[in-house]
């Protein structure tokens, strides 16, 4: 069988062997872009910062594997959380087990809905091409409309959610009329090749994986549906006692990000070296992601964000309908600007407004 995300051929040496070759090439490529730029270390952090990302989460991955928060907050413990999905992210923050991930659109909305006490504190661009409905190449179905009656599994409350009810939404489908099979992104894989479910609604890069190993056919993107948005959560104590902290995790990752835009080929190597995926899906799924710096949420992305919670809402998938912008971080930009003041960082890389 090939290889899978879920299934990388490495073995364990030899995988720790790879990071380690990769990390150290790529080290020195990011040493050298950080030198004259790096921010100063953070006073008043926290003794603990727990962080919770997802192998798609390519700037914090760049900082991870380089420990820049670990210079940035030299008297924090910083511990790194891997999770699979959104919702198992947000369910760990909620919890008291985070204190700042990433996650796509959907996760905050049932989190919101469900009661958990949490903040958006921070956004990415929108990324449309990087999550999309497959079939596979031999499937009969050829538009959305044929999706009517048919199996189409997906991770319950993720942004792969969101895109399906806006696909069926586009096609004149009610919810109703298809079987959601709610899987997490391993085992719908396993579901999609053995051809138990009829279609697969997922994103990257589990997305990049399946392409490349088996070539499905794409019946949509996000593109026109749905702008996939990427969400930085936080729990309420960090935001309401350490709101210096948040912004210079969103210097760094702003910085991170330049990074990704202008040394690819080693990031691809790191990204691959650290997630045992394979260096070319690394890079179909870096090449769909456009640049993405960190900043504050705009009145635009909020008003998105709540189009997202309605939908769920009107399809009756949440308890409760909710307003967005009750659980938004939203520091004026003279707060915001005395943030970057507290951390006496490099102004170079400063997260936008």
């Amino acid at each position: 069988m090939s290889s899978s995300l879920s299934r990388p051929r490495f073995n364990r040496g030899r995988r720790q062997a790879l990071q380690l070759l990769g990390t150290t090439a790529f080290s020195w490529t990011l040493a050298a872009h950080y030198a004259n730029a790096q921010g100063t270390p953070v006073s008043g952090a926290p003794a603990q910062l727990r962080i919770g990302y997802q192998k798609s989460a390519v700037n914090l991955v760049v900082l991870k594997q380089h420990g820049v928060l670990e210079k940035r907050f030299p008297q924090t413990q910083i511990n790194w959380l891997e999770f699979p999905a959104g919702p198992q992210l947000l369910e760990a923050l909620s919890v008291g087990s985070l204190d700042f991930g990433l996650t796509g659109d959907s996760p905050p909305v049932f989190a919101q809905a469900a009661g958990k006490d949490l903040r958006y504190v921070g956004a990415e661009p929108s990324k449309p091409e990087s999550s999309a409905i497959l079939v596979q190449a031999d499937s009969p179905l050829q538009t959305l409309a044929d999706l009517k009656g048919k199996k189409v599994a997906l991770q319950k409350g993720s942004s792969a959610h969101y895109l399906l009810v806006r696909a069926l939404d586009k096609a004149g489908i009610a919810w109703a009329d298809i079987q959601p099979v709610y899987l997490a992104p391993a085992d719908a894989r396993a579901a999609f090749e053995r051809k138990s479910v009829d279609a697969w609604a997922i994103w990257d890069p589990y997305y990049a994986a399946t392409e490349i190993s088996i070539r499905p056919r794409v019946l949509t993107n996000g593109e026109g549906l749905s702008g996939n948005n990427a969400f930085y959560l936080s729990s309420k104590g960090l935001v309401e006692r350490h709101p210096q902290v948040i912004r210079a995790l969103f210097d760094e990752l702003t910085r991170a990000d330049q990074l990704v835009q202008t040394t690819r080929k080693e990031v691809v190597q790191l990204v691959a070296a650290f997630s045992g995926l394979e260096a070319n899906v690394v890079n179909r799924f870096i090449g769909r992601r456009p640049s993405s710096p960190t900043t504050l949420l705009s009145p635009a992305i909020v008003a998105d964000q709540q189009r997202v919670a309605d939908a769920f809402f009107r399809l009756g998938v949440i308890p409760r309908q909710v307003r967005v912008a009750d659980i938004v971080w939203q520091p004026t930009a003279e707060q915001y600007a005395k943030y970057a003041q507290l951390n006496s960082s490099a102004p170079s890389v400063a997260a936008k407004i």
